[in-house]
């Protein structure tokens, strides 16, 4: 196959960005080279989503013996598209052959073809982000930033890791072993970072490239070819992604059917089955606990690699800000209706309240005032759809709904109308308090309770909050844990539980960081340490296991 892009060109275009990238890693400071406003792009891309609309979505890859596709946006329209539906007795061994050429190239090479992928995707970040927005319910600023450049900081991210893991490994010694009186064992040795087999990328609803792209890059950095099974509510962001894989994977020299597109006819459900293929050597999957389990306990052939559900904890003990502090809990409970995996869901206040820089505030009075800064920052519709965005499915709908019978609300659910889509359903956050001390509220706070629904949950003392978020991270798991104190024994004890339970913790956050937002290159998302993941984004673990180190002797 004739490289339209030779090694010389992409090393030219990217040598300095994924330089730039493996020292990030090292020193975890700030840094991203994917503008974030839509100014900086070339146009809005709305006329390119709607020129996607009402077709099919071809791709030219092996296999294909039909057509699906049946996504309706959160905010009403039809899509319309039709993709490729594959017969894997025939993809799946088009993308094994392709596998050779590209284990050969060796690790550098691989990861600038990953850089030219991500180059080009983030040239359609416009694009992408209409996508995003109208398959997952978010807001369009938010499809924007975490669709686009922050899903491409992370994947940019795990070819660091990728690579850098890779070069440990890659090299060749003159191996001598002295005798004494006799002549010495000499071998040459050639050390080889080996793919696995085909990864299953399995797609989420909520986040399709945010989630999708660092298993996607990892494995593909590390020579595994990679079939993206999205969801079926989500699948056009990732089979765009699909396509510009496989056109840049054509240009450089290397079979396309590297990356394919797995879409599912509706009722399928084929992650099952193509998980338990045996030519699946690796699996992404970012959902519900169930499935996760049922992964973890079954795909035995292949490595695989989870972000389930969890509790996320937010202890309120004490702050020297008390405004800052409500301000910050009321956007994180706001963002995108709550349906992140890293949205506070219980927050533990001492029954007896809290010591502020505005004065001791009782129990009642944290929780009013934080239904106020609530309402507070939606109370202007044209700023709560920017934040809030669309509920993205009936289960979200039908939990916010029933929250009312857990508890005490102190701040009821309203629904908005979106002008621009009348059809969305969009919905403030809810609050319920709990009393932590009563057995029956624990069903409630102690079970995850996806989207805009969070527990103001009255407990004994700091001590039993830290308790309590304990037994919730080793039980239940949790993404992100918060905590506001002044006290330094107070901090240390939610510092130490966080450490032995492996959770990542947000302290005192009253600005513009959130508990439930992480930064690519700096930030792990989850720890791989307890029940809500068990691999974290992204660290040398979630890249070494895609790859076996291979020895090859040879006598001297």
């Amino acid at each position: 196959m004739t490289a339209e892009l030779s090694i010389d060109t992409l090393a030219a275009d990217h040598t300095a960005t994924l330089d730039k990238a493996l020292e990030t890693i090292r020193t975890r400071a700030y840094w991203s080279p994917h503008a974030e406003h839509p100014k900086a792009y070339a146009d809005d891309g709305r006329a390119a989503f709607e020129a996607l609309r009402e077709k099919r979505f071809e791709l030219d890859q092996p296999g294909t013996d039909g057509w699906a596709g049946s996504e309706v946006s959160p905010y009403g329209p039809r899509l319309g598209i039709e993709y490729p539906h594959a017969d894997p007795d025939v993809l799946l061994p088009a993308m094994r052959a392709a596998m050779p050429a590209w284990r050969a190239a060796g690790p550098r090479h691989r990861a600038l073809v990953c850089l030219e992928i991500l180059k080009r995707i983030n040239a359609r970040t416009p694009e992408l982000a209409h996508a995003v927005m109208h398959t997952s319910g978010q807001a369009f600023m938010m499809a924007f930033q975490a669709g686009g450049p922050h899903a491409q900081d992370r994947g940019l991210e795990a070819v660091a890791y990728a690579l850098a893991a890779q070069e440990e490994v890659e090299r060749t010694a003159e191996w001598s072993k002295p005798q004494g009186k006799r002549e010495p064992l000499e071998l040459t040795k050639e050390f080889t970072a080996a793919p696995r087999g085909i990864a299953l990328l399995i797609g989420c609803n909520t986040f399709p490239t945010w989630n999708g792209y660092p298993g996607l890059f990892a494995s593909l950095a590390t020579g595994n070819p990679v079939l993206v099974k999205p969801h079926p509510r989500a699948v056009l962001p990732l089979a765009l992604t699909v396509r510009i894989a496989r056109e840049v994977l054509g240009a450089a020299g290397f079979s396309p059917d590297l990356v394919a597109l797995a879409a599912e006819r509706d009722g399928e459900g084929i992650a099952k089955s193509l998980a338990l293929r045996p030519e699946i050597r690796l699996i992404d999957y970012t959902g519900s606990s169930a499935f996760g389990d049922w992964l973890e306990a079954n795909a035995r052939q292949a490595q695989v690699y989870t972000e389930k559900a969890g509790v996320n904890t937010v202890i309120i003990h004490s702050t020297g800000d008390y405004r800052g502090m409500l301000g910050n809990l009321a956007f994180s409970l706001s963002l995108y209706s709550g349906q992140m995996c890293t949205t506070p869901q219980n927050l533990l206040i001492p029954r007896d309240g809290i010591d502020t820089d505005a004065g001791h505030k009782s129990y009642d009075e944290v929780v009013a005032d934080l239904a106020t800064a609530v309402d507070k920052l939606l109370g202007d519709d044209a700023r709560a759809h920017a934040l809030l965005g669309a509920i993205v499915n009936p289960g979200v709908r039908e939990r916010l709904e029933s929250a009312p019978r857990l508890g005490e609300v102190a701040l009821a659910s309203r629904s908005l109308t979106n002008p621009d889509f009348p059809e969305a359903t969009v919905r403030t956050p809810a609050i319920v308090k709990l009393d932590g001390a009563k057995p029956d509220a624990e069903a409630a706070y102690f079970s995850e309770c996806f989207g805009p629904v969070s527990f103001a949950v009255a407990v004994d003392s700091a001590e039993a909050a830290v308790e309590l978020l304990r037994r919730t991270v080793r039980e239940k798991g949790a993404m992100t844990v918060g905590a506001y104190t002044t006290s330094a024994e107070v901090e240390r004890l939610i510092q130490d539980a966080c450490l032995d339970e492996l959770a990542q913790l947000s302290l005192n956050l009253t600005g513009g960081v959130y508990v439930n937002q992480t930064a690519a290159f700096s930030d792990y998302h989850g720890s791989g340490g307890n029940p809500a993941a068990n691999a974290a984004l992204c660290d040398a673990a979630f890249v070494a296991g895609r790859f076996r180190p291979v020895e090859v002797r040879r006598q001297a």
